[in-house]
């Protein structure tokens, strides 16, 4: 009853919780961006998952068939805030599939049973004093190195592999 008397108060209704959607697990298949200058300056940027990991841009496919260079184009711009034509970037493909192990850490975010990823690999050439802009969310910091330093900051291998054949697939200036 209520303190005046007469029928007791109904209390609201709680509302039912709705769960948050599930996320869908990434596909095993990603892009590799090595962005760098002409002068083979190369882009790094650290992850805010995991800070003091530096590396490239990567980005998985966002549905199966989704073409690489639009993965590439996406990726480049959530993370960097680049926008390649804006910019007269030159996207190149290497023609190099790297297959590796997924990290342990990461694997939560694949399908169960998913232990590998295959990577494709990308040169991205932009001019020199390219601004970036960071997704707060995925990136702390970024810095531009010359290609022998960048590839010892990275923590991936095949990153780190990807970076030191810049020479050999870009001429400087």
């Amino acid at each position: 009853m209520s303190a005046r008397g007469g029928a007791p108060t109904p209390r609201p209704a709680r509302p039912t919780p709705v769960p948050a959607p599930a996320r869908p697990f990434k596909i095993p298949e990603s892009v590799l961006v090595v962005i760098h200058t002409p002068a083979l300056d190369v882009l790094l940027i650290e992850r805010a998952d995991q800070p003091g990991y530096w590396q490239s841009v990567t980005g998985s496919l966002d549905h199966p068939g989704e073409p690489l260079e639009a993965t590439c184009a996406r990726e480049v711009h959530e993370e960097t805030g680049i926008h390649i034509a804006a910019v007269g970037g030159q996207l190149t493909d290497w023609g190099i599939a790297n297959l590796y192990e997924i990290y342990p850490v990461w694997r939560h975010r694949y399908a169960p049973g998913v232990t590998h990823n295959t990577e494709h690999v990308f040169g991205l050439t932009v001019p020199a004093g390219t601004p970036v802009r960071l997704n707060p969310r995925e990136h702390l910091a970024w810095r531009w190195l010359p290609w022998r330093e960048a590839a010892d900051a990275c923590f991936s291998p095949s990153n780190a592999e990807a970076i030191l054949q810049l020479p050999r697939r870009c001429s400087p200036p």
